[in-house]
């Protein structure tokens, strides 16, 4: 009786932990401004159009001070260039190149890449975070971002020739759900 008493009540836990989640988000990400009106998810947020990469970066955890931290991050070398981009149907790209010591936010469900540019090792720290995991069409947002992705970071990635790459960054990419 009481290893199937123990069974129960560690299924209950077990059961609490694979139901839980976040809510499901409202929108593609929220910066904060307090002197903005309230928007469909109930917070304060700047206009999604005048958001920008400085909005989702941070530059400082090169400054001298404790990098042995609880979290692990530690100030490395390298350069990275990261983005993601806004979901349909502005397919904005938001990009920065980041720097030793350098974190960029990636909300979650967006089409987001890094790039390493240079000739060694870079890494950056990174967190995900959205109010809207609505869908995507990758197709869309990679090759028809405003403003686009540089096709040589495309072409690595997808290991095509850049011609392939400025072909279908120049198809018509508004509405192929069809």
């Amino acid at each position: 009786m009481g290893s199937a008493m123990l069974m129960v009540v560690l299924f209950g836990m077990v059961s609490s932990v694979v139901f839980a989640s976040d809510p499901g988000p409202l929108q593609d990400f929220c910066v904060a401004d307090k002197a903005s009106q309230v928007l469909v998810n109930g917070f304060v947020c700047k206009n999604p159009m005048k958001v920008d990469a400085d909005d989702f970066f941070f530059s400082g955890l090169n400054k001298p001070g404790n990098t042995n931290n609880k979290v692990g991050s530690n100030v490395t070398t390298g350069t990275l260039h990261v983005g993601f981009v806004t979901s349909n149907p502005e397919n904005r790209l938001i990009f920065k190149v980041l720097n030793a010591g350098d974190v960029f936010v990636f909300p979650v469900g967006l089409i987001h890449f890094q790039f390493n540019p240079g000739h060694e090792n870079a890494v950056a720290i990174a967190a995900l975070s959205s109010q809207n995991p609505g869908v995507i069409t990758i197709a869309n947002a990679v090759f028809g971002s405003n403003p686009k992705i540089d096709d040589g970071i495309l072409a690595k990635a997808f290991q095509v020739d850049k011609k392939v790459i400025d072909y279908l960054q120049n198809q018509f990419w508004e509405d192929n759900n069809n």
